[in-house]
């Protein structure tokens, strides 16, 4: 059958449709990520949005401009059932008409660490290192036949299908969690969480290495830390032990959102001096009952409303302390906290079976182009 080589200029048709919105809030706007998403909400928003672009479904949305900064090509398919809204920083296109290429075999070839280097080689040497649309428009690849596409493609699509019937079922738990907290604070009465807080400044007295030492994300976890840790003294890091709550004051250019991490682990985990690590009084608050809380949108503008400062802005302890939630009874705690609990479990496992998606895809496309060979 053999292998046809194509220019991506030949084979795709570019798209540029402003929204002509002005006012679009950031949950109004999407991003991509480095795993090939689009995201919600966007991590800002100019002041006049009208000249955002529209991306339509199965069209893709890239960011050249960040293919070397990241040594990734920032890119996604809309393929969810409405149009998207980007930044104008991005180039939206379409695969073409009887083209002899379906729009999920493009999308699984873009979706490997080796494309994305080829991406990263062919980057420019100004100050951003990205690419040019000239550029990227000029690089080839090579298609089997629709035939030998389409028995790959669907393997990948009956992969992704489990997948997302996985994820609706995360969104149910999710929407019991967040109506159980709604009807809550209907009908309790909130109080400050002050006295059930107990603010904790272990440092490094377990003698924890390197490999304990964690980072804080604004999804709410723990995570490897992104900190170049060579020859850096660890005496001074806090410790943070199984139970507790660690959260970084500094609110300033985190994209509207407080960073936050519950270690529900047996191990003992270490972070930068500069975050506050607390533990809660058991008899009366759970911390896996806080942590429900903190995970909503609105904890996070809370925090950014409360924070204060110049160059930057804090949400400090004391700002901290004052938060009102509203406080059931323990075992009422206990039994939302669990269902909490099993979200938290099946959410990683969704990132894990989006993970070997990705890591399959390049072994479907090397299968179909030595079919096609």
């Amino acid at each position: 059958m053999g292998l046809r080589r194509y220019k991506l200029g030949d084979i795709i048709e570019l798209y540029n449709q402003e929204c002509d919105i002005p006012n679009l809030s950031m949950w109004d706007v999407s991003g991509v990520n480095a795993d090939k998403e689009f995201f919600e909400p966007s991590k800002q928003v100019g002041n006049d949005t009208s000249k955002y672009k529209l991306v339509p479904i199965n069209y893709f949305a890239c960011n050249l401009m960040h293919v070397g900064r990241d040594c990734v090509l920032p890119i996604a398919l809309n393929y969810s059932d409405r149009k998207k809204i980007v930044s104008p920083a991005y180039t939206i296109f379409k695969i073409k008409e009887n083209i002899g290429l379906l729009i999920e075999y493009f999308f699984m070839m873009l979706k490997s660490e080796e494309q994305d280097r080829y991406f990263w080689f062919h980057a420019d040497s100004s100050i951003r290192d990205g690419m040019t649309l000239e550029d990227f428009c000029d690089l080839e690849i090579k298609l089997p036949s629709i035939h030998i596409q389409k028995k790959y493609v669907d393997i990948y699509k009956a992969m992704v299908a489990n997948q997302q019937a996985y994820e609706r079922g995360l969104d149910d738990l999710k929407l019991v969690c967040d109506g159980f907290i709604d009807n809550l604070r209907k009908k309790s009465q909130c109080e400050t969480i002050a006295k059930y807080l107990i603010e904790s400044d272990i440092r490094n007295e377990y003698c924890l290495t390197v490999k304990h030492v964690k980072g804080l994300a604004t999804s709410k976890e723990l995570i490897t830390t992104k900190a170049d840790m060579n020859c850096v003294n660890l005496d001074n890091y806090k410790t943070v032990l199984p139970g507790q709550i660690v959260y970084v004051q500094d609110t300033s250019r985190r994209g509207n959102k407080i960073s936050l991490g519950f270690n529900n682990s047996s191990e003992k985990y270490l972070v930068s001096s500069i975050s506050t690590v607390f533990s809660t009084n058991h008899e009366y608050l759970l911390p896996e009952y806080l942590m429900l809380y903190f995970t909503r949108p609105e904890f996070d503008r809370y925090a950014r409303f409360h924070s204060w400062g110049s160059a930057r802005e804090t949400f400090d302890w004391d700002a901290m302390c004052d938060v009102k939630i509203p406080i059931p009874d323990i075992q009422v705690q206990k039994a939302i906290a669990e269902i909490y609990a099993v979200y938290i479990k099946r959410k990683k496992i969704n990132e894990q079976l989006k993970a070997k998606i990705k890591e399959i895809c390049p072994i479907l496309i090397k299968g179909s182009l030595e079919e096609a060979r």
